[in-house]
């Protein structure tokens, strides 16, 4: 897909933005807690293999190396250690993209080489004085162009939630005008909104929907380092921003949950969530990501165990 390009800051778009926090929860129970008893196990089966699929591989510990950048591209291209699995379904089955810092993308793009998935596997890295997003402007944009150098694909970028908290709206949208150029046309960003550091819901929404005028391709809950990140009630609020959007502009951004999703369940909540509001169409890896480091294993946990029950 191209990368999303800005329109014009227009402020009627944040105005009488008003979020019922009870009634976002009850619809979130409505939209997920039935479909998800009803779910069998031969479609359980297919949502792991799709949700690893939409998955971003994510490390970005402090203690980050060359060969541990290169054991998460490993397993990110071959995300099961039975190599049978793998020959059953013919290689095609590998995460959406692996996520790492800046100095790291030169690790993960020679290891990606190596193993033949440049340009299968993305290679996202977040920037912008990650997880704070509070840095000069132009040390945030050094970041951006450094990774988009080393060979990075897809840009994570953190926005300054003091702008949210005080209302700087326009001061918002254009530090990610600036961040969507020092992108280039060809690299998409994803908007991390840090929604447990924004204050309210309505902030979130608001933010949400800068973020896109501004030109993100993505929209994303957390950084996975707030006391809060991906729930499913925030992720409905993005939702519907999503939505207004694209009723505004006939655009399609996605949206990526990041912190909090940690198994299969997790995942097909945010699946069914996703499929009952904005379509099939958006379970797609352009459109719809998990970010995430743990998820990965209870995919690898759950496909045995019930590939095994199933005898396939």
């Amino acid at each position: 897909m191209k990368a999303n390009i800005e329109i014009p800051f227009d402020a009627k778009h944040l105005a009488n933005v008003r979020v019922n926090l009870s009634c976002v929860v009850n619809s979130v129970d409505l939209l997920t807690s039935a479909l998800i008893k009803r779910v069998s196990e031969k479609e359980f089966l297919e949502y792991t293999l799709q949700a690893l699929q939409l998955t971003d591989l994510t490390t970005l510990a402090g203690d980050d190396t060359d060969s541990n950048v290169a054991r998460l591209c490993f397993r990110a291209a071959y995300p099961f250690a039975d190599p049978l699995v793998h020959a059953r379904l013919r290689g095609k089955v590998h995460t959406a993209a692996v996520c790492v810092y800046p100095t790291r993308v030169p690790d993960a793009y020679r290891a990606l080489k190596a193993l033949g998935m440049v340009g299968r596997i993305q290679i996202a890295s977040v920037a912008t004085g990650f997880p704070s997003g509070s840095y000069p402007l132009e040390t945030r944009l050094q970041e951006i162009r450094y990774a988009v150098e080393q060979g990075a694909t897809e840009i994570d970028i953190v926005i300054d939630r003091s702008l949210v908290l005080t209302g700087r709206w326009v001061e918002l949208y254009d530090e990610i005008v600036a961040m969507r150029k020092a992108c280039g046309e060809k690299v998409h960003l994803k908007a991390i909104l840090g929604i447990g550091e924004c204050g309210t819901m309505v902030n979130v929404y608001k933010a949400s929907m800068v973020a896109m005028m501004a030109g993100s391709d993505f929209i994303k809950t957390s950084t996975g380092k707030e006391a809060v990140n991906a729930t499913l009630p925030v992720g409905l609020v993005m939702i519907r921003a999503i939505q207004k959007f694209y009723r505004l502009t006939g655009k399609k951004i996605g949206l990526k949950p990041a912190g909090g999703v940690r198994t299969v369940r997790d995942a097909i909540a945010w699946m069914i969530m996703i499929r009952e509001t904005l379509g099939e169409e958006w379970l797609k890896p352009e459109l719809f990501r998990f970010g995430a480091s743990g998820l990965l294993d209870d995919i690898e946990k759950q496909y045995y165990a019930v590939s095994k029950r199933l005898g396939v």
